[in-house]
Order: C-alpha cells, then sequence, then structure tokens
C-alpha cells in the first residue's frame, strides 16, 4: 500500500458504522500519523483506535455541531501550516448529516487540498439491504421534529418517483411511520434499517402501516428508513388531498400555504384543491 500523503491536507475519512472489522487500512494508516484528528465524540474515536490497535500520534480535538464554526480558523489554520488534518465522525461519512460540511467549505474557500478516504455509509447500506430499486435514490437526512414540519417534509416525498433514504431516531419512529401511512398510504412499500453491521442488526420491510404497528412495541438503535418512491402515474384522490390540507392546518400552517404545498406535491391545481377545501368545511 501506497503511503498517505500527509502534508498540509484535510482528509475525510469515514469510520465503522458498528463493526470496527469495517476500517479500511487507509484510515488504521491516517488515524497514526495525521498532525490532528478532529473527531465528533472524542472518546469514541479513542475505542475506535483501539480497537483498531493505532495509537493516534497527533493532537485529538473535538468537532461536534455546537463547537464545530468554533474550531474551523484553528483547523484551517493548521492546515494552511502544512498539517494533516483528519476528520472522522461517530460512524460513516463526515458532513452527510454529521459535521464536516462547514470545515470543508472553509477549506474549499481557502483553496486547500481536500481529500477522503471512502468507507462504511448507513445510506448505502440500507439503501442496498432495502429491497427497494436503487437506481435513482435522495437522501433526506434527518426526519423533522416537530409535527407540522413532518407532515410537509412528507408532503413533499408523496410525488417523489426516486426511492428516499431518511434518518430517525428510536424514540420517533413509531410516530414517523404512522404519519407517513397516513399521508403517503399504508401500503407504501419501505424497510426499517435496525443497528446496521452490528450484533443486533435487524431488517423490516413492509407497508408503513405494518411497519408502524412493529414500531409501536419500541425500537432500540441507530435507524436508517427506506421509502420506497411513488408509483408512476400514482395520483391520491383529492379527499385524500384534503385531508392532507386539513392535517397541515392543524399543524399550524395558513389554508393557503397549505393547499399550495399539497397542491405542488400533488401535481394538482392549486385553486381546485382550495375550492374543495372550502366546499369540506361548508359541508
Amino acid at each position: 500500500m501506497a503511503p498517505l500523503d500527509t502534508h498540509g491536507r484535510l482528509v475525510l475519512a469515514a469510520t465503522p458504522l458498528g463493526d470496527s472489522r469495517d476500517a479500511s487500512p487507509r484510515l488504521v494508516e491516517a488515524l497514526g500519523t495525521a498532525d490532528v484528528i478532529a473527531a465528533e465524540d472524542t472518546r469514541r474515536l479513542r475505542s475506535l483506535a483501539a480497537a483498531l490497535g493505532v495509537t493516534p500520534a497527533g493532537r485529538v480535538v473535538s468537532f461536534y455541531d455546537a463547537v464545530e464554526t468554533a474550531r474551523l480558523p484553528g483547523l484551517v489554520g493548521a492546515i494552511e501550516q502544512g498539517q494533516t488534518v483528519v476528520l472522522v465522525t461517530d460512524a460513516g461519512m463526515p458532513s452527510v448529516s454529521d459535521p464536516g460540511f462547514r470545515l470543508v467549505a472553509a477549506c474549499v474557500e481557502a483553496g486547500l487540498p481536500i481529500t477522503c478516504l471512502p468507507g462504511p455509509s448507513a445510506v448505502t447500506t440500507a439503501l442496498a439491504l432495502s429491497g427497494l430499486p436503487c437506481e435513482r435514490f435522495c437522501f433526506e437526512g434527518f426526519a423533522p421534529r416537530k409535527d407540522g414540519e413532518r407532515r410537509r417534509f412528507f408532503a413533499a416525498l408523496a410525488r417523489e418517483p426516486r426511492t428516499a433514504v431518511f434518518f430517525e431516531s428510536p424514540h420517533r419512529i413509531a410516530a414517523t411511520l404512522t404519519l407517513a401511512a397516513e399521508l403517503l398510504g399504508a401500503d407504501r412499500r419501505a424497510a426499517v434499517c435496525r443497528e446496521l453491521t452490528k450484533p443486533y442488526e435487524e431488517i423490516r420491510r413492509g407497508g408503513l402501516a405494518e411497519l408502524a404497528a412493529w414500531a409501536a412495541d419500541g425500537v432500540r438503535g441507530e435507524i436508517t428508513v427506506v421509502l420506497a418512491g411513488a408509483e408512476p402515474g400514482e395520483a391520491p384522490d383529492l379527499v385524500t388531498l384534503v385531508d392532507r390540507v386539513d392535517a397541515l392546518v392543524a399543524a399550524g400552517a395558513r389554508l393557503k400555504d397549505a393547499a399550495s404545498e399539497v397542491a405542488a406535491a400533488a401535481g394538482t391545481s392549486r385553486k381546485q384543491l382550495y375550492d374543495a377545501v372550502l366546499a369540506a368545511r361548508r359541508a
């Protein structure tokens, strides 16, 4: 293996999702030779390093959401001085729903070299295991926490033809799947991937209502959801669209805004939908 060039650059290093044996030899080398390691959780980094049998030779600094912006000048300065900064997050690829984007952008702005040590990703791992079409897909990050924002999130996916992948926390997954079944249809296919690469890995596949019922009993661990795209020509009826508008209004949206949003997602006339909502309220 050719030695890693360790002079004056940012190295984005993917880390194992759960099984340390998924670490690449290049990751092991980078951890042992970097001048600075910026880690989302320094304790987890040290645990990973111990499992890999490598001792970080350089300085280790924390790099999580709350300190990300404050750390940028020091890390960019270190690279400008000819040092190698290796960025690792708790699992998977930095910047993908994890810290990293701001540092990459700052290095791009400063014209500094950036490279990547590819490796595990929960997004593509879950997609491959889902049994759903993989030719085209979109990644949506974490599902929103607030009810109104989650409703808008799923309204936007109602007619999305690509398979969608998103993350969710274990204590919200049941409510999220229940809402998805309500807005997208009970039979819309999906897969819930739990604890990927870990001893208790579990993949549940089925319709949204079926998966919501399963999740109601409680789910633990890291979760990635894969949602089938809308079928060609699949269009919800007007009654369903009216219900979606009412749900958004109940969550705090203005009626006209809710009608516009639902109509755009469904590819239908905003005026026709708005009039249908008013008619339903008069009935």
